[in-house]
């Protein structure tokens, strides 16, 4: 059996013993050269580093090299070891034996040990992460059986178990450091701790953060790079051109606007990719505010998706870095199907449906997201679709923080956003359209307040099920049910293009790209 299988086999079925392969074999390059210096952006500026605390994005990209999960993902979403050497499910799917990797040492120099698995799942993250408290509602306990092994038991099958163990949703933190205090205002904060292949080194507020190789890192011959600077620059022009002048080696997904990526992309010795995506597969939509008419009608709503041109969006406001969404999953996660409902673009059947909703010329308000010229692009094109078959749109110009604070407190008609699905409809699909997810105070819940009894069971269905076939059937269902009403009107999956310098070697080596870390790469 090709180990491919037997990994497979881990995050399918039951029962089955997975011996850990060393990652030190796998996506390396043995002629890699060791050392050099390698310049990154990283955009905006990351609010802090400590990843138990913080989940946003540009955090993660930094501190994905300091903190580790006991799994990784490669780009198919199939779990890989990395603190974790090998794991075992029983044949009931409730437990889940993880044996850990020996010899692993925090930064500090104090052992890695099951006790600290056990701290950082079940004192430190539940408290400090929402998502991940969310997703171990389905846990019973978990222990350590011996300074090397962790068991977790489950109170019920839950399929995608083996989806949480990647760094940013379950990071490894020391206990030795936390335990005891007050974790948001713990002094070792703002000096990072992890077990990961580079170590913290310092941050000047405003200029760049520096991280320096692990020397004692438990993987042999990594890191490869020596050191590793992530400079801040807030105007968008100017990362443009500092990547075009040579001083940055990587500029990641979204930190260029899309205009200047096809731009850069051709400059001599630059190279672009859109991989290390796929376990994020970020998808984008419209919220449509169901509590309020006409968007509780759902021919208003199927209106809305015969008249956007989501194919135009994806050509001229993402420069084809884009594609149209067919529904609430993302192609690239599992159980996605093609097999649903169709909205093509056609205004006269967007006219009819409109003339059928009750809708009687008020004002509709459509939140843009402000992150940048694309998103308003979107907006603009979205407005003029709009007007086209009758409704009177006002789009209302917000910062980040207004627009956290209007979905938050349900201020709006429809607004713009994009949610990553974490390679699982239980992880990161279900959260947006169950009736048990509608709560104030969050702008990634179910947040259009959409509520359908037979869509929370299909949900519950899947998540539960531990076969295939039953999660397939199940979720089938719940798509074409889903597409059908339109509790959002879904936009895209989009792409983060990454450009690098040519002469930067193996940057993106798992389904969460550079948010893994840096480790396998090299300069040649």
């Amino acid at each position: 059996m090709q180990r491919r299988q037997l990994i497979q086999l881990g995050a399918t079925g039951l029962g089955v013993s997975i011996a850990g392969v060393p990652l030190e074999l796998l996506a390396q390059d043995k002629d890699a050269k060791k050392g050099g210096t390698l310049n990154v952006l990283v955009q905006p500026e990351p609010p802090g580093l400590m990843m138990g605390l913080v989940q946003n994005g540009p955090t993660q990209l930094i501190s994905g090299n300091i903190y580790e999960g006991l799994l990784r993902y490669d780009d198919k979403l199939n779990p890989q070891p990395q603190l974790a050497s090998s794991w075992t499910v029983s044949p009931d799917g409730k437990t889940y034996t993880f044996k850990l990797k020996s010899g692993v040492k925090w930064h500090d120099g104090k052992p890695f040990t099951s006790a600290d698995a056990v701290f950082s799942v079940d004192v430190f993250l539940r408290k400090t992460h929402a998502r991940l408290r969310g997703s171990l509602e389905a846990l019973e306990s978990v222990k350590a059986t011996d300074p090397l092994t962790l068991e977790f038991k489950l109170k019920y099958p839950f399929g995608p178990f083996l989806g949480l163990f990647e760094n940013g949703t379950m990071p490894m933190v020391p206990r030795h450091i936390y335990e005891g205090t007050d974790f948001a205002t713990n002094p070792a904060n703002a000096t990072p701790i992890g077990t990961g292949p580079y170590k913290f080194k310092e941050w000047v507020k405003g200029s760049y953060i520096l991280l320096e190789a692990n020397a004692a890192y438990h993987v042999p011959n990594l890191p490869l790079i020596e050191k590793v600077y992530y400079h801040v620059i807030p105007d968008a022009a100017a990362r443009a051109a500092a990547f075009e002048s040579g001083k940055i080696d990587i500029a990641p997904g979204g930190s260029v606007e899309y205009f200047d990526v096809q731009r850069l992309a051709k400059l001599p010795g630059v190279a672009v990719t859109t991989k290390g995506w796929e376990f994020f597969s970020p998808h984008s939509w419209l919220w449509i505010n169901h509590r309020k008419a006409p968007m509780n009608n759902v021919k208003f709503r199927q209106a809305l998706m015969h008249a956007i041109d989501r194919e135009a969006m994806a050509k001229i406001a993402w420069y084809g870095f884009a594609k149209p969404a067919t529904g609430p999953f993302n192609s690239a996660i599992k159980y996605a199907s093609a097999d649903v409902p169709k909205y093509p673009k056609d205004m006269a059947k967007a006219k009819a449906l409109l003339a059928e909703s009750g809708y009687k010329g008020e004002t509709i308000r459509l939140l843009p997201l402000p992150y940048g010229e694309s998103w308003q692009r979107q907006a603009e094109m979205v407005k003029q679709a709009l007007t086209q078959i009758g409704i009177k749109l006002e789009l209302v110009a917000t910062d980040v923080a207004g627009w956290n604070q209007r979905l938050n407190e349900w201020d709006y008609d429809l607004a713009f956003t994009y949610l990553y699905q974490y390679g699982d409809p239980a992880l990161g699909v279900a959260r947006n359209y169950t009736s048990t997810n509608i709560a104030k105070g969050s702008p990634f819940n179910n947040v259009e307040g959409y509520v359908n009894s037979r869509v929370d069971a299909l949900f519950a269905a899947g998540a539960r099920a531990t076969d295939p076939a039953s999660r397939q059937k199940a979720y089938l269902e719940v798509q074409k049910l889903l597409v059908e009403e339109v509790p959002v009107a879904w936009l895209h999956e989009i792409t983060f293009p990454t450009l690098y310098r040519a002469k930067v070697k193996n940057p993106v080596s798992s389904g969460i790209g550079l948010n893994d870390s840096i480790a396998r790469a090299s300069l040649a």
